[in-house]
Protein backbone atom coordinates (compact mmCIF):
# COMPACT_ATOMS: atom_id res chain seq x y z
CA UNK A 1 0.00 0.00 0.00
CA UNK A 2 1.35 3.34 -1.04
CA UNK A 3 1.90 5.79 1.95
CA UNK A 4 1.86 9.66 1.73
CA UNK A 5 5.44 11.24 1.33
CA UNK A 6 6.99 14.18 2.98
CA UNK A 7 4.78 17.36 2.87
CA UNK A 8 5.88 19.84 0.10
CA UNK A 9 8.14 22.34 -0.08
CA UNK A 10 8.52 25.83 0.09
CA UNK A 11 5.21 28.04 -2.20
CA UNK A 12 5.47 27.23 -5.83
CA UNK A 13 7.14 23.54 -5.41
CA UNK A 14 5.56 20.61 -6.65
CA UNK A 15 4.17 18.13 -4.12
CA UNK A 16 6.02 15.18 -2.99
CA UNK A 17 5.60 12.06 -4.63
CA UNK A 18 4.11 8.98 -2.57
CA UNK A 19 6.63 6.80 -1.26
CA UNK A 20 5.72 3.23 -3.15
CA UNK A 21 7.28 -0.13 -2.42
CA UNK A 22 10.04 -0.86 -5.46
CA UNK A 23 8.73 -3.03 -7.68
CA UNK A 24 10.23 -6.56 -8.18
CA UNK A 25 10.62 -7.85 -12.31
CA UNK A 26 8.07 -10.61 -13.23
CA UNK A 27 5.21 -8.92 -10.96
CA UNK A 28 1.96 -7.87 -12.43
CA UNK A 29 2.64 -3.94 -12.04
CA UNK A 30 5.76 -4.00 -13.02
CA UNK A 31 4.75 -5.66 -16.40
CA UNK A 32 2.74 -2.71 -17.14
CA UNK A 33 5.49 -0.15 -15.85
CA UNK A 34 7.55 -1.86 -18.77
CA UNK A 35 4.90 -1.57 -21.15
CA UNK A 36 4.24 1.83 -20.54
CA UNK A 37 7.94 2.77 -21.03
CA UNK A 38 8.86 0.19 -23.69
CA UNK A 39 5.99 1.79 -26.27
CA UNK A 40 6.48 4.93 -25.59
CA UNK A 41 9.92 4.71 -26.31
CA UNK A 42 9.49 2.63 -28.97
CA UNK A 43 6.95 5.09 -30.98
CA UNK A 44 9.89 7.55 -30.78
CA UNK A 45 12.83 5.27 -31.23
CA UNK A 46 10.40 3.53 -34.56
CA UNK A 47 9.52 6.54 -35.99
CA UNK A 48 12.81 7.99 -36.08
CA UNK A 49 14.31 5.08 -38.00
CA UNK A 50 11.19 4.51 -39.97
CA UNK A 51 11.60 8.06 -41.34
CA UNK A 52 14.72 7.11 -43.02
CA UNK A 53 13.08 4.49 -45.24
CA UNK A 54 10.09 6.51 -46.68
CA UNK A 55 13.06 9.29 -47.32
CA UNK A 56 13.13 8.70 -50.87
CA UNK A 57 9.26 8.43 -51.18
CA UNK A 58 8.78 11.65 -49.51
CA UNK A 59 11.36 13.68 -51.42
CA UNK A 60 9.73 13.03 -54.86
CA UNK A 61 6.79 13.47 -53.26
CA UNK A 62 7.57 16.68 -51.86
CA UNK A 63 9.81 18.08 -54.53
CA UNK A 64 12.83 18.19 -51.56
CA UNK A 65 16.42 18.33 -52.35
CA UNK A 66 19.18 15.84 -50.12
CA UNK A 67 19.01 18.86 -47.82
CA UNK A 68 15.65 18.88 -47.09
CA UNK A 69 15.63 15.09 -46.54
CA UNK A 70 18.50 15.94 -44.00
CA UNK A 71 16.50 18.43 -42.25
CA UNK A 72 13.62 16.05 -42.01
CA UNK A 73 15.82 13.80 -39.86
CA UNK A 74 17.92 16.19 -37.91
CA UNK A 75 14.86 18.84 -37.24
CA UNK A 76 13.44 15.88 -35.04
CA UNK A 77 17.13 14.92 -33.48
CA UNK A 78 18.22 18.27 -32.97
CA UNK A 79 14.70 19.58 -31.06
CA UNK A 80 14.98 15.86 -29.05
CA UNK A 81 19.02 16.56 -28.27
CA UNK A 82 18.46 20.03 -27.73
CA UNK A 83 16.11 19.99 -24.79
CA UNK A 84 15.95 16.28 -23.51
CA UNK A 85 18.53 17.76 -20.17
CA UNK A 86 15.39 20.06 -19.64
CA UNK A 87 12.96 17.07 -20.17
CA UNK A 88 15.14 14.83 -17.69
CA UNK A 89 15.15 17.98 -15.05
CA UNK A 90 11.65 18.54 -15.46
CA UNK A 91 10.65 15.03 -14.28
CA UNK A 92 13.06 15.07 -11.87
CA UNK A 93 11.57 18.51 -10.06
CA UNK A 94 7.79 17.83 -11.15
CA UNK A 95 7.04 14.45 -11.62
CA UNK A 96 8.55 11.95 -14.13
CA UNK A 97 4.85 9.85 -14.66
CA UNK A 98 3.54 13.96 -15.18
CA UNK A 99 6.32 15.02 -17.63
CA UNK A 100 6.16 11.78 -19.36
CA UNK A 101 2.78 11.71 -20.06
CA UNK A 102 2.80 15.71 -21.48
CA UNK A 103 5.40 14.52 -23.73
CA UNK A 104 3.69 11.41 -25.10
CA UNK A 105 0.43 13.42 -25.96
CA UNK A 106 2.45 16.15 -27.14
CA UNK A 107 4.35 13.75 -29.86
CA UNK A 108 1.47 12.34 -30.66
CA UNK A 109 0.01 15.54 -31.63
CA UNK A 110 3.15 16.90 -33.55
CA UNK A 111 2.85 13.01 -35.49
CA UNK A 112 -0.49 14.42 -36.84
CA UNK A 113 0.92 17.30 -38.19
CA UNK A 114 3.75 15.36 -39.96
CA UNK A 115 1.15 13.23 -41.53
CA UNK A 116 -0.85 16.07 -42.54
CA UNK A 117 1.99 18.35 -43.94
CA UNK A 118 1.81 19.91 -47.43
CA UNK A 119 5.26 20.38 -48.05
CA UNK A 120 8.82 20.31 -46.58
CA UNK A 121 8.79 23.35 -44.68
CA UNK A 122 6.13 22.14 -42.55
CA UNK A 123 7.11 18.86 -42.40
CA UNK A 124 10.30 19.74 -41.01
CA UNK A 125 8.82 22.33 -38.94
CA UNK A 126 6.44 19.77 -37.46
CA UNK A 127 9.41 17.45 -36.64
CA UNK A 128 11.11 19.95 -34.60
CA UNK A 129 7.62 19.84 -32.59
CA UNK A 130 7.61 16.07 -32.51
CA UNK A 131 11.30 16.33 -31.07
CA UNK A 132 10.18 18.33 -28.48
CA UNK A 133 7.86 16.00 -27.28
CA UNK A 134 10.49 13.54 -27.68
CA UNK A 135 12.81 15.43 -24.87
CA UNK A 136 9.91 14.76 -22.68
CA UNK A 137 8.79 11.18 -23.08
CA UNK A 138 12.46 10.01 -23.66
CA UNK A 139 14.69 10.64 -20.38
CA UNK A 140 11.35 10.14 -18.69
CA UNK A 141 10.78 6.57 -19.65
CA UNK A 142 14.19 5.54 -18.47
CA UNK A 143 14.27 7.41 -15.12
CA UNK A 144 10.78 6.08 -14.22
CA UNK A 145 12.65 2.52 -14.50
CA UNK A 146 15.17 3.41 -12.21
CA UNK A 147 12.98 4.84 -9.61
CA UNK A 148 10.16 2.40 -10.04
CA UNK A 149 12.45 -1.07 -9.78
CA UNK A 150 14.01 -2.45 -6.69
CA UNK A 151 18.10 -1.96 -7.23
CA UNK A 152 18.84 -5.50 -8.07
CA UNK A 153 16.34 -5.60 -11.00
CA UNK A 154 17.14 -2.34 -12.39
CA UNK A 155 19.91 -3.79 -15.05
CA UNK A 156 17.31 -6.28 -16.37
CA UNK A 157 14.78 -3.92 -16.61
CA UNK A 158 16.43 -1.37 -18.69
CA UNK A 159 17.78 -4.59 -20.56
CA UNK A 160 14.11 -5.32 -21.50
CA UNK A 161 13.70 -1.76 -22.07
CA UNK A 162 17.21 -1.62 -24.34
CA UNK A 163 15.51 -4.96 -26.19
CA UNK A 164 12.27 -4.09 -27.15
CA UNK A 165 13.21 -0.31 -28.00
CA UNK A 166 16.05 -1.87 -30.14
CA UNK A 167 13.31 -4.02 -31.94
CA UNK A 168 11.27 -0.98 -32.60
CA UNK A 169 14.17 1.38 -33.54
CA UNK A 170 15.39 -1.16 -35.96
CA UNK A 171 12.65 -2.70 -36.80
CA UNK A 172 10.86 0.94 -37.86
CA UNK A 173 12.45 0.36 -41.38
CA UNK A 174 10.18 -2.72 -41.81
CA UNK A 175 7.31 -1.00 -40.83
CA UNK A 176 8.10 1.97 -42.45
CA UNK A 177 8.48 -0.10 -45.58
CA UNK A 178 5.44 -1.54 -45.66
CA UNK A 179 3.09 1.33 -44.90
CA UNK A 180 5.33 3.17 -47.56
CA UNK A 181 4.05 0.46 -50.21
CA UNK A 182 0.99 -0.76 -48.88
CA UNK A 183 -0.37 3.16 -47.88
CA UNK A 184 1.48 6.58 -48.16
CA UNK A 185 4.87 7.70 -46.24
CA UNK A 186 2.18 9.88 -44.03
CA UNK A 187 0.96 6.78 -42.21
CA UNK A 188 4.39 6.52 -40.74
CA UNK A 189 3.45 9.54 -38.44
CA UNK A 190 -0.11 8.87 -38.36
CA UNK A 191 0.59 5.66 -36.61
CA UNK A 192 1.82 6.75 -33.32
CA UNK A 193 -1.59 8.62 -32.55
CA UNK A 194 -3.51 5.10 -31.43
CA UNK A 195 0.02 4.13 -29.89
CA UNK A 196 0.17 7.36 -27.88
CA UNK A 197 -3.12 6.48 -26.57
CA UNK A 198 -2.54 3.29 -25.27
CA UNK A 199 0.46 4.44 -23.42
CA UNK A 200 -1.47 7.42 -21.74
CA UNK A 201 -4.00 4.35 -20.56
CA UNK A 202 -1.77 2.18 -19.24
CA UNK A 203 0.51 5.22 -17.62
CA UNK A 204 -2.76 6.57 -15.67
CA UNK A 205 -3.91 3.27 -14.39
CA UNK A 206 -0.35 1.74 -13.23
CA UNK A 207 2.94 3.56 -13.43
CA UNK A 208 3.79 5.12 -10.19
CA UNK A 209 4.75 8.64 -9.66
CA UNK A 210 8.40 9.98 -8.83
CA UNK A 211 10.53 13.01 -8.59
CA UNK A 212 13.90 14.24 -6.78
CA UNK A 213 12.68 15.19 -3.42
CA UNK A 214 15.11 17.96 -3.22
CA UNK A 215 14.51 19.15 -6.47
CA UNK A 216 12.64 22.92 -6.32
CA UNK A 217 10.93 24.60 -8.91
CA UNK A 218 13.50 27.03 -9.88
CA UNK A 219 15.24 26.32 -14.20
CA UNK A 220 18.20 26.78 -15.56
CA UNK A 221 16.08 29.04 -19.04
CA UNK A 222 19.85 30.39 -19.33
CA UNK A 223 21.33 26.61 -19.68
CA UNK A 224 18.61 25.63 -21.94
CA UNK A 225 18.70 28.09 -24.29
CA UNK A 226 22.75 27.92 -24.52
CA UNK A 227 22.50 24.23 -25.52
CA UNK A 228 19.57 24.57 -28.02
CA UNK A 229 21.35 27.56 -29.64
CA UNK A 230 24.62 25.52 -30.06
CA UNK A 231 23.36 22.83 -31.26
CA UNK A 232 21.25 24.71 -33.98
CA UNK A 233 23.89 26.08 -35.07
CA UNK A 234 26.35 23.79 -35.09
CA UNK A 235 23.94 21.30 -37.12
CA UNK A 236 23.06 24.59 -39.15
CA UNK A 237 26.69 24.58 -40.38
CA UNK A 238 26.71 21.36 -41.46
CA UNK A 239 23.95 21.13 -43.55
CA UNK A 240 24.61 24.21 -45.21
CA UNK A 241 28.14 23.64 -45.67
CA UNK A 242 29.68 25.66 -48.27
CA UNK A 243 26.92 28.05 -48.01
CA UNK A 244 27.00 32.00 -47.06
CA UNK A 245 25.65 31.02 -43.73
CA UNK A 246 28.20 28.38 -42.80
CA UNK A 247 31.02 30.30 -40.64
CA UNK A 248 28.57 32.56 -38.96
CA UNK A 249 26.40 29.74 -37.56
CA UNK A 250 29.54 27.64 -36.56
CA UNK A 251 30.61 30.73 -35.19
CA UNK A 252 27.72 31.19 -32.79
CA UNK A 253 27.44 27.51 -32.32
CA UNK A 254 30.99 27.23 -30.66
CA UNK A 255 30.24 30.54 -28.86
CA UNK A 256 27.04 29.08 -27.49
CA UNK A 257 28.78 26.01 -26.65
CA UNK A 258 31.14 27.54 -24.81
CA UNK A 259 28.64 29.71 -22.61
CA UNK A 260 26.68 26.61 -21.89
CA UNK A 261 29.91 25.61 -19.67
CA UNK A 262 30.84 28.72 -18.11
CA UNK A 263 27.01 28.79 -17.40
CA UNK A 264 26.72 25.51 -15.86
CA UNK A 265 29.62 25.94 -13.70
CA UNK A 266 28.48 29.11 -12.09
CA UNK A 267 24.45 28.48 -12.18
CA UNK A 268 22.99 27.81 -8.60
CA UNK A 269 20.84 25.47 -9.96
CA UNK A 270 22.47 24.01 -13.25
CA UNK A 271 20.43 22.75 -15.88
CA UNK A 272 23.58 19.76 -15.84
CA UNK A 273 25.37 19.83 -12.90
CA UNK A 274 28.76 19.17 -13.93
CA UNK A 275 29.97 17.37 -10.72
CA UNK A 276 28.43 14.27 -12.03
CA UNK A 277 30.91 14.19 -14.92
CA UNK A 278 33.54 13.86 -12.21
CA UNK A 279 32.66 10.07 -12.15
CA UNK A 280 35.32 8.61 -14.70
CA UNK A 281 32.52 5.75 -15.65
CA UNK A 282 29.75 8.44 -16.38
CA UNK A 283 32.28 10.68 -18.21
CA UNK A 284 33.48 7.50 -20.52
CA UNK A 285 29.84 5.49 -20.90
CA UNK A 286 28.44 8.66 -22.60
CA UNK A 287 31.36 9.55 -24.48
CA UNK A 288 30.64 6.08 -25.91
CA UNK A 289 27.50 6.68 -26.27
CA UNK A 290 28.32 9.79 -28.38
CA UNK A 291 30.62 8.00 -30.63
CA UNK A 292 28.29 4.44 -30.86
CA UNK A 293 25.26 6.31 -31.65
CA UNK A 294 27.00 8.79 -34.25
CA UNK A 295 27.84 5.82 -36.00
CA UNK A 296 24.10 4.21 -35.91
CA UNK A 297 22.70 7.08 -36.91
CA UNK A 298 25.01 7.68 -39.87
CA UNK A 299 24.88 4.05 -40.66
CA UNK A 300 20.96 3.86 -40.84
CA UNK A 301 20.64 6.82 -42.86
CA UNK A 302 23.00 5.56 -45.73
CA UNK A 303 21.99 2.05 -45.40
CA UNK A 304 17.93 2.72 -46.35
CA UNK A 305 19.32 4.87 -49.26
CA UNK A 306 21.58 2.44 -50.89
CA UNK A 307 19.30 -0.44 -50.57
CA UNK A 308 16.79 1.44 -52.74
CA UNK A 309 19.00 3.82 -55.06
CA UNK A 310 21.84 1.41 -55.85
CA UNK A 311 20.56 -2.09 -54.99
CA UNK A 312 16.97 -1.81 -56.37
CA UNK A 313 14.95 -2.86 -53.28
CA UNK A 314 11.81 -1.48 -52.80
CA UNK A 315 11.13 0.43 -49.42
CA UNK A 316 9.53 -2.66 -48.09
CA UNK A 317 12.28 -4.64 -49.24
CA UNK A 318 14.54 -1.92 -47.71
CA UNK A 319 13.10 -2.24 -44.26
CA UNK A 320 12.68 -5.88 -44.38
CA UNK A 321 16.79 -5.86 -44.38
CA UNK A 322 16.56 -4.50 -40.50
CA UNK A 323 14.77 -7.69 -39.52
CA UNK A 324 18.17 -10.29 -38.91
CA UNK A 325 19.55 -7.33 -36.32
CA UNK A 326 16.20 -6.70 -34.94
CA UNK A 327 15.89 -10.42 -34.06
CA UNK A 328 19.18 -10.83 -32.49
CA UNK A 329 18.45 -7.89 -30.27
CA UNK A 330 15.50 -8.42 -28.99
CA UNK A 331 16.87 -12.60 -28.11
CA UNK A 332 19.79 -11.22 -26.60
CA UNK A 333 19.41 -7.60 -24.95
CA UNK A 334 17.70 -8.82 -21.43
CA UNK A 335 20.73 -11.45 -21.16
CA UNK A 336 22.84 -8.61 -21.82
CA UNK A 337 21.42 -6.35 -19.22
CA UNK A 338 21.75 -9.70 -16.81
CA UNK A 339 25.58 -10.06 -17.75
CA UNK A 340 26.19 -6.60 -17.19
CA UNK A 341 24.86 -7.12 -13.44
CA UNK A 342 27.06 -9.99 -12.88
CA UNK A 343 30.57 -9.40 -14.62
CA UNK A 344 30.47 -5.70 -15.43
CA UNK A 345 29.56 -3.75 -18.04
CA UNK A 346 33.04 -2.54 -19.33
CA UNK A 347 33.61 -6.26 -21.03
CA UNK A 348 29.91 -6.25 -23.36
CA UNK A 349 30.66 -2.73 -23.69
CA UNK A 350 34.14 -2.49 -25.31
CA UNK A 351 33.34 -6.19 -27.43
CA UNK A 352 30.06 -5.01 -28.67
CA UNK A 353 31.07 -2.37 -30.70
CA UNK A 354 33.92 -3.81 -32.13
CA UNK A 355 31.71 -6.66 -33.33
CA UNK A 356 29.20 -4.07 -34.81
CA UNK A 357 32.29 -2.14 -36.31
CA UNK A 358 32.72 -5.58 -38.04
CA UNK A 359 28.85 -5.77 -39.14
CA UNK A 360 29.53 -2.29 -40.88
CA UNK A 361 32.47 -2.59 -42.68
CA UNK A 362 30.86 -6.00 -44.12
CA UNK A 363 28.09 -3.67 -45.42
CA UNK A 364 29.94 -0.85 -46.40
CA UNK A 365 30.90 -2.97 -49.09
CA UNK A 366 27.35 -3.62 -50.48
CA UNK A 367 26.77 -2.62 -54.70
CA UNK A 368 24.62 -2.70 -57.01
CA UNK A 369 24.10 -6.68 -58.29
CA UNK A 370 24.90 -8.03 -54.64
CA UNK A 371 22.38 -10.77 -53.68
CA UNK A 372 21.51 -9.79 -50.19
CA UNK A 373 21.94 -13.57 -48.20
CA UNK A 374 25.63 -12.14 -49.21
CA UNK A 375 26.08 -8.87 -48.84
CA UNK A 376 23.56 -7.78 -46.25
CA UNK A 377 22.90 -10.41 -44.25
CA UNK A 378 26.08 -11.65 -42.67
CA UNK A 379 26.87 -7.62 -41.69
CA UNK A 380 23.13 -7.23 -40.02
CA UNK A 381 23.65 -10.15 -38.36
CA UNK A 382 27.00 -9.42 -36.64
CA UNK A 383 25.77 -5.41 -36.19
CA UNK A 384 23.01 -7.07 -34.72
CA UNK A 385 24.54 -9.17 -32.53
CA UNK A 386 27.06 -6.01 -31.48
CA UNK A 387 24.64 -3.83 -30.44
CA UNK A 388 22.90 -5.61 -28.43
CA UNK A 389 26.02 -6.95 -26.16
CA UNK A 390 26.17 -2.78 -26.20
CA UNK A 391 22.99 -1.16 -25.50
CA UNK A 392 21.93 -2.23 -22.28
CA UNK A 393 25.11 -2.33 -20.37
CA UNK A 394 25.76 1.10 -21.75
CA UNK A 395 22.57 2.35 -20.22
CA UNK A 396 22.69 0.56 -17.23
CA UNK A 397 26.20 1.69 -16.54
CA UNK A 398 25.52 5.55 -17.00
CA UNK A 399 22.58 5.42 -14.59
CA UNK A 400 24.37 3.25 -12.10
CA UNK A 401 27.31 6.04 -12.16
CA UNK A 402 24.75 8.77 -10.86
CA UNK A 403 23.20 9.31 -7.79
CA UNK A 404 19.24 8.06 -7.99
CA UNK A 405 17.90 11.28 -7.51
CA UNK A 406 19.56 12.56 -10.33
CA UNK A 407 18.25 9.79 -12.39
CA UNK A 408 16.18 12.12 -15.02
CA UNK A 409 19.46 14.34 -15.43
CA UNK A 410 21.81 11.09 -15.87
CA UNK A 411 19.22 9.78 -18.57
CA UNK A 412 18.75 13.34 -20.18
CA UNK A 413 22.50 13.45 -20.74
CA UNK A 414 22.74 10.27 -22.05
CA UNK A 415 19.99 10.59 -24.52
CA UNK A 416 21.18 14.25 -25.05
CA UNK A 417 24.47 13.01 -26.31
CA UNK A 418 23.18 9.69 -28.08
CA UNK A 419 20.91 12.38 -30.65
CA UNK A 420 23.67 14.71 -30.52
CA UNK A 421 25.58 12.21 -31.93
CA UNK A 422 23.19 11.26 -34.63
CA UNK A 423 22.12 14.70 -36.34
CA UNK A 424 25.65 15.23 -36.54
CA UNK A 425 26.50 12.32 -38.06
CA UNK A 426 23.60 12.96 -40.61
CA UNK A 427 24.35 16.53 -40.75
CA UNK A 428 28.13 16.29 -41.26
CA UNK A 429 28.86 12.90 -43.23
CA UNK A 430 26.98 13.34 -46.45
CA UNK A 431 29.05 16.60 -46.98
CA UNK A 432 32.48 14.61 -45.77
CA UNK A 433 31.61 12.10 -48.43
CA UNK A 434 31.07 14.77 -51.26
CA UNK A 435 27.56 14.41 -51.35
CA UNK A 436 24.79 16.97 -52.22
CA UNK A 437 21.81 18.38 -54.05
CA UNK A 438 19.96 15.20 -55.45
CA UNK A 439 22.85 12.74 -55.26
CA UNK A 440 20.75 10.45 -53.08
CA UNK A 441 18.74 9.57 -56.23
CA UNK A 442 21.93 8.88 -58.27
CA UNK A 443 23.53 5.27 -58.16
CA UNK A 444 26.86 6.21 -59.29
CA UNK A 445 27.04 9.18 -57.32
CA UNK A 446 25.55 7.61 -54.11
CA UNK A 447 27.54 4.26 -54.48
CA UNK A 448 31.23 5.50 -53.45
CA UNK A 449 29.96 8.12 -50.67
CA UNK A 450 27.91 5.11 -49.17
CA UNK A 451 31.17 2.85 -48.70
CA UNK A 452 33.05 5.81 -47.58
CA UNK A 453 30.43 6.90 -44.89
CA UNK A 454 30.05 2.94 -43.38
CA UNK A 455 34.01 2.96 -43.17
CA UNK A 456 33.68 6.03 -41.09
CA UNK A 457 31.11 4.59 -38.86
CA UNK A 458 32.86 1.42 -38.26
CA UNK A 459 34.82 3.32 -37.20
CA UNK A 460 33.17 5.53 -34.33
CA UNK A 461 32.11 2.06 -32.79
CA UNK A 462 35.43 0.86 -32.44
CA UNK A 463 36.55 4.06 -31.14
CA UNK A 464 33.77 3.66 -28.14
CA UNK A 465 34.77 0.35 -27.51
CA UNK A 466 38.23 1.50 -26.87
CA UNK A 467 36.68 4.53 -24.75
CA UNK A 468 34.74 2.00 -22.55
CA UNK A 469 37.59 -0.77 -22.12
CA UNK A 470 39.86 2.75 -20.76
CA UNK A 471 37.12 4.28 -18.68
CA UNK A 472 34.30 2.01 -17.50
CA UNK A 473 34.52 0.50 -14.01
CA UNK A 474 33.99 -3.29 -13.95
CA UNK A 475 31.58 -2.89 -10.74
CA UNK A 476 29.84 -0.22 -11.70
CA UNK A 477 26.31 -1.96 -12.24
CA UNK A 478 26.60 -4.70 -9.15
CA UNK A 479 27.79 -2.02 -6.70
CA UNK A 480 25.20 0.34 -7.76
CA UNK A 481 22.44 -2.63 -6.60
CA UNK A 482 24.00 -3.73 -3.89
CA UNK A 483 24.41 -0.37 -1.91
CA UNK A 484 22.27 1.49 -3.29
CA UNK A 485 19.01 1.55 -1.30
CA UNK A 486 15.80 1.41 -3.39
Amino acid sequence: MAQHGPPAGPVGDPPAAPVVAPLALGTPRARWVLLATVLASAMAFLDASAVNVALPTLGTDLGASLQGLQWVVTGYTLALAALVLLGGSLGDRYGRRRVFLVGVVWFAAASLLCGLAPSTGLLVAARVLQGVGGALLTPGSLAILQSSFRPGDRARAIGLWSGLGGVAGLGGPFLGGFLVDAASWRWVFLVNVPVAAAVVAVTLRHVPESRDPAAHGRFDVAGAVLAAVALGATTYALVDAGGAGTWPAAAVGLAAGVGFVLRERRARDPLLPLAVFADRTFSGANLTTLAVYGALGGFSFFLVLQLQTVLGYGALQAGAASVPPVLVISLLSARAGALATRVGPRVPMTVGPLVAAAGVLHLSAADAGDRFVTAVLPGSLVFGLGMALTVAPLTAAVLAAAPDHLAGVASGVNNALARAGQLLAVAALPVAVGLSGDDYARPDALSDGFASALRVCAGLLAAGGVVAWLTVRGDVVASSTSERPA
